[in-house]
């Protein structure tokens, strides 16, 4: 009994502090305590830079507080030929679209440029007065998109960061003489209720109060048009005030003298607002008691009550009425016994200082567009008779087919900013939507380089075939034509990815200078408009993967080549010779790795090499000799011999021309290195110019002859396939080192597993890559 009653008493421990825990988190993050005007100044004069942000600043600093940028795309060595930087750069913006997001949203490097061009424009406060649109074909991922952003828009204002200060009031009801006996005033209040025809035809709710017995001393509520605080400081005053009230000059500087921050001493408070103040300015002839009922209290960003943000589908019906409390109207009227003060205001209100989006511009929402176009031309509009100010950040997301709605209007021309969101032209991107829908560890079903290549297939298919730009920088594209489509479709591909290929000519490189690259990023506007979409994309990729990611051995190429081969349907939309072009680059690819692994190139390994060479050629073969230099034990054979001097003469020469070459190299060991260096001036082997002469020409040659040796070789063939098994012991000791240094290299160098560097291996080997290379 004892042991469960501490039992009992152990769970309801941990329950009470996980609830406190979690009430901490919330007060701290979701309650909105009002602050007096005093105390709302007091955060004005230490964080002058946070209080005083618009809707555009605030969504600015949201998306820098998510965006990380890093290098941008060119990389040192294009920086020392001269080419200078470069227009786009690297940003992760995973936290932005993808991370805590339901459905993330994959954007490419060519998309996040274009975004934050946007958003910096905010931030100078130079393109406010408009409307943004995004625009792109159907299943670009716009929805997505702009659901994601909106999203994270509303956490951030939740972050200390993010925080944005809206009016408060707290009216004092024993300051201004309580609530009057109004019984006239509430039946006029209910006469109206009954009797007001609202433009939409509805009816507004009866409401009595029995505001005599109102139990509360003060009457509070926030500014339903979201008015920044600072805007109840008489615009006459206001730059005085602040130049007293902040001690930051610097940041003066900015707020007195740049454009983002005119609102400041431009912008006047809602009617609500005005009306409250002048009156109780009338009632209390102290300025200073007025702003004692004047407080702060952050603002909520929502967009299920539509509070902050407001999103609208294109079915909506369009509100046509206007908004009021009879709650509110009463207190006010009875409190400052006038009917002075209106409290009424449109729907845009709730989202002055915030977003309202468009999703799809197209039924009802074509009619919102067009008067949000006379809102931001005059920045007011007629609520009832009270003129209602709006600022907010207007957005929608528009098909290509319905600009007809409003692009033929020439008043919206210098209003409407279009913001593409095309099909990703990213093929990096492509991969992390194939990861995101098929798993984080899709990449251990392919070989290496073969997963990006299905991606540019799909990606080759919403390109312009013709790039103008690339041929006027490609001054002779034949040099590439081993490993590049006609179209240079690789290449554009490459560099919207942020790649700047290594096979680039000197003389190519140094023209990609940032004129070159803005005109080929700016063919990217046209792009990304047909092919596959998104969707489509997908669909082909489990069509793929159904097929082949069950089968023993890793994905190829060559799989890969075949199922586009046979779906007629698919090859219609992909470029003519572009399947055909991208394996003949995997080949170029693969057959560098594998030239590069299968020798170390360690400088003691080549060495030794050299050193053993030259002592051997003093021997016939069919010797075994242990060389003095090494005290490697060699096999003396024809085979041995072949292996090193095919790297210096060619696959091609013949055996007289490498006897010969032996001979050559024999005399000059004999007569100059051993007699002359190393006997009279006692040089050690690796001193001789001959050794030198060797080691620079071995080095130079290794990795473009590596292979040949092994072309016709069947034993090195199946030395890979019986790598891993107790048959690879049966091999002599410099093909298993050959065979151990190539997998154990393609793993640790370039990403293959054990099985993958023996498949392809293979692969170069029975499509005899060195040859065609």
């Amino acid at each position: 009994m004892k042991n469960q009653f501490s039992s009992h008493i152990s769970k309801r421990s941990r329950t009470h502090k996980a609830l406190i825990n979690l009430g901490n988190k919330l007060r701290n993050k979701e309650i909105r305590q009002p602050i007096t005007y005093d105390e709302f100044l007091d955060i004005t004069a230490k964080k002058p830079k946070h209080i005083f942000r618009d809707i555009f600043q605030v969504f600015y600093d949201m998306v820098h507080y998510y965006v990380d940028s890093s290098m941008p795309i060119i990389d040192h060595k294009t920086r020392q030929n001269g080419s200078g930087s470069v227009e786009f750069e690297e940003y992760d913006c995973s936290n932005l679209f993808e991370k805590g997001c339901d459905n993330p949203f994959f954007a490419d490097r060519l998309f996040v440029n274009r975004f934050l061009k946007l958003t910096d424009g905010f931030k100078k406060g130079v393109q406010n007065n408009n409307i943004f649109l995004f625009e792109g074909p159907p299943g670009s991922g716009k929805s997505t998109f702009l659901n994601n952003l909106i999203q994270k828009f509303e956490d951030y204002t939740k972050t200390p960061e993010g925080a944005c200060y809206e009016t408060f009031w707290r009216l004092d009801v024993k300051k201004l003489g309580g609530f009057q006996r109004v019984e006239n005033l509430i039946k006029k209040i209910d006469e109206a209720n009954d009797d007001e025809d609202r433009s939409d035809g509805d009816k507004a709710p009866t409401i009595r109060l029995d505001i005599e017995n109102f139990p509360h001393d003060f009457v509070e509520f926030s500014c339903p048009n979201h008015d920044h605080p600072i805007l109840l400081i008489s615009k006459d005053y206001r730059q005085q005030f602040l130049d007293d009230l902040i001690k930051d000059k610097s940041f003066k500087e900015k707020l007195f003298y740049q454009k983002q921050y005119e609102w400041v001493f431009k912008d006047i408070p809602c009617t609500i607002c005005t009306s409250l103040y002048t009156n109780l300015l009338m009632i209390l002839g102290d300025p200073l008691e007025v702003l004692s009922m004047l407080g702060a209290r952050k603002a909520i960003f929502n967009r299920q009550f539509g509070e902050g943000v407001t999103v609208f589908n294109s079915s909506d019906p369009i509100y046509k009425g206007y908004i009021t409390s009879p709650t509110i109207q009463s207190m006010i009227n009875s409190l400052l016994k006038t009917d002075k003060v209106t409290y009424i205001h449109s729907n845009l209100a709730r989202t002055n200082n915030g977003i309202l989006a468009l999703m799809d511009i197209k039924e009802h929402n074509v009619k919102r567009l067009m008067k949000l176009h006379g809102i931001i031309s005059d920045g007011v509009h007629k609520v009832d008779l009270i003129e209602e100010r709006v600022k907010s950040l207007f957005v929608g997301l528009v098909n290509p087919a319905d600009k007809s709605h409003y692009e033929n209007i020439p008043s919206f021309k210098d209003r409407i900013i279009t913001v593409n969101v095309p099909y990703v032209l990213d093929y990096k991107t492509e991969v992390r939507i194939f990861r995101n829908k098929f798993g984080e560890n899709l990449d251990a079903y392919f070989l290496p380089q073969v997963l990006n290549n299905v991606a540019k297939i799909i990606v080759s298919s919403r390109l312009n075939e013709d790039s103008p730009s690339i041929r006027r920088w490609i001054k002779q594209p034949e040099k590439y034509a081993k490993y590049l489509d006609d179209n240079a479709l690789l290449l554009k591909m490459e560099l919207y990815a942020g790649n700047i290929p290594n096979w680039l000519s000197d003389e190519d490189l140094k023209r990609l200078n940032p004129t070159t690259q803005k005109q080929i990023f700016a063919e990217a506007e046209l792009e990304g408009v047909t092919g596959f979409s998104g969707r489509q994309s997908l669909n082909i990729f489990n069509e793929f993967f159904a097929r082949y990611g069950k089968s023993d051995k890793l994905i190829t190429m060559e799989m890969v080549s075949a199922f586009f081969d046979k779906r007629t349907h698919l090859m219609e939309e992909i470029p003519d010779g572009f399947v055909e072009a991208i394996e003949d680059m995997y080949d170029f690819n693969v057959l560098q790795e594998v030239k590069e692994s299968i020798y170390s190139y360690n400088r003691d390994h080549i060495s030794r090499d050299i050193q053993n060479y030259l002592f051997s050629i003093n021997f016939e073969p069919g010797e075994t000799k242990i060389s003095p230099y090494t005290q490697d034990t060699i096999e003396i054979t024809d085979d041995y011999f072949k292996k090193f001097e095919i790297i210096f003469l060619g696959n091609d020469c013949t055996r007289r021309e490498r006897r010969a070459f032996r001979n050559y190299v024999q005399s000059e060991y004999i007569t100059t290195t051993l007699a002359q260096e190393i006997h009279i001036e006692d040089k050690k082997i690796t001193d001789t110019e001959q050794f030198n002469k060797l080691f620079d020409k071995y080095t130079q040659n290794l990795k473009e002859n590596v292979l040949v040796a092994y072309l016709d070789n069947d034993n090195f063939r199946r030395a890979i396939q019986d790598f891993g098994t107790s048959s690879f012991n049966t091999y002599d000791k410099r093909l298993k080192q050959d065979v151990q240094t190539m997998t154990s290299t393609l793993q640790e160098k370039f990403g293959y597993t054990e099985e993958g560097a023996k498949q392809v291996s293979i692969y170069v080997l029975d499509k005899g890559l060195a040859r065609k290379y």
